[in-house]
């Protein structure tokens, strides 16, 4: 894993002030189901949101790149870079599990391809967790994504990554405000809304994710923004929201998930608060399913 080089002594040393950006996760874009002009559709909703300053985007941006070819991962990003354009502004990009390429067998790849793994991601959008400043707030993107020894994803912070947060976290100056971004949840209660034997996951044994949680327990976190589960939703765990986004594609391009359509959420800091809105982008699925 890559971070940053953002060892700067003045951290958080900026004025603060108002702004608003938009959280747009889970995309999942690929040339069926219509994802391509369902993307495009999301994406002119949200460059229509007056007063936004910058994009986050949570993470699967595309559908996919863990078991397919070098040539169709490739593809998909092209697609997704070129639907991005739409939005005209700066985006920030976060790993989901589905932008690590090739580690499913099914890809016919190995770990002697230059884009295995996280390298086709780092090299469209950089590293895979770093942090940046935007009008006296601190933002932190995280990597919650581990690739196991028999080459499959897991939830997971490592040592490394902790360290390098713990660190950046360090610098801050006291009480300034933080939002950070991880794909994967760091809390969430999902499990809670699936009925028993129901499609359910989203909430995978999250390793490192404890020790995270308390550490950003320790800090002026104005939200943990989050992916991956595609449903809409607000958590608070000792004070710190998590809130996770929705998703893009919905019900991965069949409709609605679990009653949260295909949208983004809208995020303003007003007065050292966070406050958050749900929109839809009018999407119509070509195939609904039930979700």
């Amino acid at each position: 894993m890559a971070a940053a080089a953002v060892a700067v002594p003045t951290w958080g040393e900026a004025a603060s002030g108002d702004f608003s950006f938009l959280f747009l996760t889970d995309s999942h874009l690929q040339p069926e189901l219509g994802a391509v002009d369902g993307t495009a559709l999301a994406m002119k909703r949200a460059r229509e949101v007056r007063g936004v300053d910058f994009a986050i985007q949570g993470g699967d941006h595309i559908m996919d790149a863990l078991g397919v070819t070098k040539e169709v991962a490739v593809r998909n990003f092209d697609l997704y870079g070129k639907t991005e354009q739409d939005l005209g502004m700066k985006v920030h990009h976060t790993l989901g599990n589905h932008d690590v390429f090739g580690i499913y067998s099914a890809s016919g790849t190995g770990e002697s391809d230059p884009l295995y793994g996280k390298k086709l991601f780092e090299g469209r959008f950089g590293p895979t967790y770093y942090s940046f400043d935007h009008k006296g707030v601190h933002f932190v993107v995280l990597d919650s994504i581990g690739i196991t020894a028999d080459h499959h994803y897991e939830a997971r912070i490592g040592q490394e990554q902790y360290d390098w947060l713990a660190g950046d976290l360090g610098k801050l100056r006291v009480g300034m405000p933080v939002i950070v971004t991880t794909h994967i949840p760091l809390v969430t209660a999902v499990p809670s809304y699936v009925a028993e034997g129901g499609k359910g996951f989203g909430w995978e044994q999250f390793h490192g994710g404890p020790a995270v949680v308390a550490l950003l327990g320790k800090y002026n976190v104005l939200a943990v923004l989050q992916g991956h589960t595609h449903v809409n939703e607000r958590v608070e765990w000792r004070g710190v929201p998590y809130i996770t986004g929705g998703a893009v594609s919905g019900n991965w391009w069949h409709g609605a998930r679990m009653g949260t359509v295909e949208g983004f959420t809208v995020v303003s800091v007003l007065g050292g608060k966070l406050s958050t809105r749900y929109l839809g982008s009018g999407w119509v699925s070509v195939a609904p399913e039930m979700g």
